[in-house]
């Protein structure tokens, strides 16, 4: 990493951070009940990682985010390669009979399906396969001296040490990703302390190197986010043109029953689950009018939880079902959107703003609060709702 002018040297940010070390972090990990033992012991050979990205040496100022006047946001269809998903499905599938006697205690105990776990251990480390490196101690120590989120890699880092000192693994062992999230289900340390469990009965919660233990420990994770049992996460759907795309967002749910009053139908031909029926479900239009439709029910969050993108959640949702059921992409087609310009997008907010819309954050991306507060003002000025921002809609939306 080139230092800026201003910068220390590297010699001099390492002597500031044995300093650091000393003087900030013990006193922090000590206040939490973290031996003095496992803390020399940890900490004697940290070494700064300078090939990490996202650094901030003392001296320096933060790399400002690209001008929003020429970033693009990227199509959502991006996000699901084709060729991905299937090499992931049939990798899943294989997997999912081979360790299937687990999957379904699992699944008796924790309520997450073993397709959901299933997917999530393949998205998050390519089933188990992914190299993770790094030393997760150097990783969170140099991210926790000298990154743009100082305090939530130290309460990691502190996290970690929490780890060790508990006898579940040590420094050695500790091993993670560049953001230190650590082993199969890329776990950060306090998610490790709070959801990692014993599934094989050795008595080390250890999500590197035990598959049950791995597996299971996802499904807590989900289960204690809140999953609800027996519920799919979701329905690609056809939304007919009577029924307004901006009733989208998880605080609009309504029963399935309700949606499927207003002519919303499942893409597959198939009702909805008799079961569903007095249940809540949500509208999701990632791209509007201009991609796949889906009613989502609160498991949807749940993913979300795991990591926070209606993506994801998405991609784990279609992995889960091509594993499960051998079901295939999405069915609806993901339009030509994400050409425009982030401070286009941005001057779309504004102006919605300005008329008394909420479009959650304004920052040049689209999201829920945002399309559908651009269907609603479509609609009261004679435009058909695509709930999505497009150019035809720069000059009119001012």
């Amino acid at each position: 990493m080139a230092l800026p002018a201003n910068a220390a040297s590297k010699a001099e940010v390492e002597r500031m951070f044995r300093a650091w070390i000393d003087k900030d972090l013990w006193p922090a990990a000590q206040k939490t009940g973290v031996s003095e033992k496992t803390f020399r012991a940890a900490m004697e050979g940290v070494t700064l990682n300078w090939d990490l990205p996202d650094l901030v040496p003392p001296g320096s100022k933060p790399t400002r985010e690209q001008a929003q006047s020429q970033a693009e946001f990227s199509s959502p269809g991006a996000y699901f390669s084709e060729k991905r998903l299937q090499g992931l499905a049939a990798t899943g599938r294989g997997l999912a009979k081979t360790h299937a006697a687990t999957l379904r205690k699992i699944e008796q105990r924790f309520g997450v399906p073993g397709e959901i776990v299933v997917a999530v251990w393949g998205r998050e480390s390519g089933f188990g396969s992914a190299k993770i490196p790094y030393s997760a101690v150097d990783v969170l120590a140099t991210k926790a001296f000298m990154s743009t989120r100082k305090d939530m890699f130290r309460k990691e880092l502190i996290a970690a040490l929490h780890i060790v000192d508990g006898g579940d693994r040590t420094v050695a062992q500790l091993k993670g990703s560049w953001a230190g999230a650590l082993g199969q289900p890329q776990f950060m340390p306090t998610s490790y302390l709070q959801y990692a469990v014993d599934f094989d009965g050795d008595g080390v919660r250890d999500i590197w190197g035990s598959v049950p233990d791995s597996l299971a420990s996802i499904a807590n994770y989900l289960a204690k986010k809140g999953w609800q049992a027996g519920r799919s996460w979701g329905y690609e759907v056809s939304i007919p043109a009577s029924a307004s795309c901006a009733q989208e967002g998880p605080d609009l749910a309504k029963p399935i029953s309700a949606w499927a009053a207003t002519g919303i139908t499942r893409i597959s031909g198939k009702g909805f689950p008799s079961g569903e029926s007095k249940a809540s479900g949500m509208m999701l239009v990632p791209a509007g009018t201009h991609g796949p439709e889906f009613i989502v029910t609160p498991n949807f969050y749940v993913l979300k939880e795991y990591n926070n993108s209606d993506l994801y959640a998405l991609f784990i949702g279609n992995l889960a079902d091509r594993i499960a059921y051998g079901s295939g992409s999405f069915q609806g087609q993901w339009g030509d959107v994400g050409k425009m310009l982030r401070s286009d997008v941005l001057a779309m907010q504004k102006a919605l703003v300005a008329k008394g819309y909420d479009v959650g954050k304004v920052d040049g991306l689209p999201g829920y609060k945002t399309r559908r507060s651009l269907g609603d003002w479509q609609a009261k000025n004679g435009l058909k709702p695509t709930c999505y921002p497009d150019a035809s809609l720069k000059t009119k939306l001012r």
